[in-house]
């Protein structure tokens, strides 16, 4: 049976190390650990499922596979199916940031060992880079695409197993959040480059990237719409924080796409 995995699953699986052991929290069918059993990257796989339909389904294409020797299938919540040292690279994919973030802080015990966190949140991506400062992982790299009209970001994270040293990791934190001045002059400060990704928001972006944005112009322009509707004063605050808020994003789609020129 050969597996075809999505853009976004791939990209996943492209950021699992060679020989890893490897744990999929919110595998659903299970398609990730066995495609990448099939290719002989991982050497065994641990795919968590909480939910009855997606747990049976990885449980029958687990067997369809005959790889029941390289992947055990658990169900659980989170990192719950998972036990301290028995994986050394962790993913999540398909829920929101909050979520994801609820699930590592949840299992941060069950985190010993592992040296690489691969993670794809549908939203909330801020949420997830700031808990990996919070908690020592050092963003390496980032990737958007854009699969059957949806744009997905996938973030991956190392730490070594012996930790690091603090003062390393706080000076490498710093200089990738660090405040940039773009060519038209707009400031990127730390808050900007948790939302948008420090790799992700480089001079020269991606069009799938601008696309994003622009996605979330017109987001915020039908809660403007909204807002209008109503007089209260509460409203007229946040109508200001709201307009602000869509003007900057514009004057950065406006930047990005000159530096494109």
């Amino acid at each position: 049976m050969i597996i075809k995995l999505s853009k976004r699953l791939q990209q996943i699986a492209d950021w699992v190390p060679m020989n890893s052991r490897l744990a999929d929290i919110g595998s659903d069918h299970a398609l990730l650990p066995t495609y990448l059993a099939k290719e002989k990257r991982i050497v065994k796989a641990i795919a968590g499922e909480v939910n009855p339909g997606p747990f049976d389904a990885a449980v029958r294409q687990v067997k369809g596979s005959r790889l029941e020797s390289m992947i055990e299938v658990r169900r659980g919540d989170g990192l719950a199916v998972v036990q301290a040292g028995e994986v050394d690279c962790i993913t999540i994919a398909g829920m929101g940031g909050g979520l994801i973030v609820s699930i590592l802080q949840a299992g941060v015990d069950k985190l010993s060992g592992v040296q690489r966190l691969v993670l794809q949140p549908n939203v909330g991506e801020d949420l997830v880079r700031q808990w990996l400062r919070d908690e020592q992982w050092l963003l390496k790299a980032e990737h958007i695409l854009e699969e059957d009209g949806k744009i997905y970001e996938v973030l991956l994270a190392e730490r070594p197993v012996d930790g690091w040293n603090a003062d390393e990791f706080v000076q490498a934190d710093k200089a990738m959040y660090a405040s940039r001045q773009l060519a038209c002059g707009f400031v990127l400060d730390e808050q900007w480059l948790l939302k948008l990704g420090p790799y992700l928001s480089e001079e020269v972006v991606s069009d799938v990237f601008i696309a994003k944005w622009q996605h979330e112009v017109n987001k915020q322009e039908r809660i403007l719409s909204t807002m209008a509707k109503s007089d209260a004063e509460e409203t007229a605050e946040r109508r200001e924080q709201f307009v602000a808020y869509k003007s900057e994003l514009e004057e950065l789609i406006a930047c990005w796409q000159k530096g494109k020129q």
